[in-house]
């Protein structure tokens, strides 16, 4: 009975990859360099002393035609260097811009900072990065490519830069979570995405009301995501491809990676059916690889092998795409880190919601 149960729940789960590796296939046509429309990059830092010079150097060498790309820079009330850094690197470069926030309504933190340089945005299309990261020079005029009249959203993919077997871990971690994102999404069914690399119609926020006028939620990316797919009138569309990647840094330690987990797992409670479905069989499917110990027939253990089996093989091609297929040599880490996770933050969820991010509480 035990293996039926298992061989069941694999079933649905395999179900699921079979679908996003669909969604992820999906190919988009582009406009011309020529009618890339006015964009706008918006990155909000807070006390990013050690990260936001790498992130203005790559910000610097973005490829868009001459007068359409505008770059605005919020200091979030930073208590350490990050904002002398910034104007130091900004004062002979007219391109960017750097604000403080206003006081938008009851908005807080990080949204209200990014809300604070939409409202001055001159472009038609808003580019999100945070401090911690650093794009390719293609990545603004990718991104911009898709925006035909009909679209609202793009995303993009992140990618961790490895340096140990603990980024390793993060890295695949994301790049699978986001695989699934861009599979569903593609589908038409929008379940999640990420704000480090996110790019929006702003006349498609403004018809939302703006992020004021949206629920609080420590995922404000998701909030937006589902805002704007809420108007039905745009398409969100979610591109595998290498020319749009971001690169992000890992959490240094285990306490900021938790932090990170519990965040991105309460911002996963806004999630519509369909999600909280996906969610469940991974759950399940990953819950019963985790108690392969205590039923170890050779049928069970042939199950346990085949899920992981699946994972790799759904994995495989997108780190193609991507041109880092050497950092699956970390895949087998990355399973045991992967199960033990999806299994215990749920049930954390359930007696702890408090968040803690970037010194707010939320």
């Amino acid at each position: 009975m035990p293996e039926m149960i298992f061989l069941v729940a694999l079933s649905l789960y395999f179900s699921v990859i079979i679908l996003f590796t669909i969604g992820l296939r999906k190919k988009y046509s582009c406009i011309n360099y020529e009618d890339l429309p006015h964009a706008t990059v918006i990155v909000a830092a807070r006390n990013e002393g050690e990260n936001i010079y790498d992130c203005l150097v790559s910000l610097n060498n973005l490829t868009y035609p001459n007068g359409k790309l505008e770059i605005i820079l919020v200091d979030d009330f930073s208590e350490d260097r990050t904002g002398k850094i910034i104007d130091e690197f900004i004062k002979d470069k007219p391109l960017f811009k750097k604000i403080t926030p206003d006081k938008i309504s009851s908005l807080k933190g990080k949204v209200n900072a990014v809300a604070s340089a939409i409202k001055i945005a001159s472009g038609e299309i808003i580019l999100l990065t945070d401090a911690d990261c650093s794009v390719t020079n293609t990545w603004a005029v990718t991104l911009a490519s898709y925006y035909k009249k009909d679209v609202g959203v793009v995303n993009g993919f992140t990618v961790i830069n490895n340096v140990d077997i603990f980024s390793a871990m993060q890295g695949i971690d994301l790049v699978f979570l986001l695989s699934a994102a861009s599979g569903t999404i593609n589908l038409n069914y929008p379940i999640s995405s990420i704000g480090n690399n996110m790019s929006f119609r702003k006349e498609a926020y403004l018809e939302i009301g703006g992020y004021e006028n949206l629920p609080f939620s420590v995922t404000e990316d998701f909030m937006l995501l589902h805002g704007i797919s809420g108007l039905t009138k745009y398409k969100i569309i979610y591109p595998l491809s290498k020319e749009s990647v971001v690169i992000s840094k890992p959490c240094a330690g285990l306490k900021e990676l938790f932090s990170q987990k519990k965040r991105w797992g309460m911002g996963g409670l806004i999630a519509p059916a369909g999600g909280f479905l996906i969610m469940g069989i991974a759950f399940i499917s990953n819950l019963l690889v985790l108690l392969t110990p205590l039923f170890c027939s050779p049928v069970w253990l042939y199950l346990a092998v085949f899920k992981i089996i699946i994972d790799y093989l759904f994995l495989y091609p997108v780190y193609t795409v991507l041109g880092i297929k050497k950092q699956l040599k970390y895949y087998v880490f990355f399973q045991v880190y992967f199960i033990l996770y999806t299994t215990i933050l749920p049930l954390i969820l359930v007696f702890s919601r408090k968040i803690s991010w970037k010194g707010r509480n939320c």
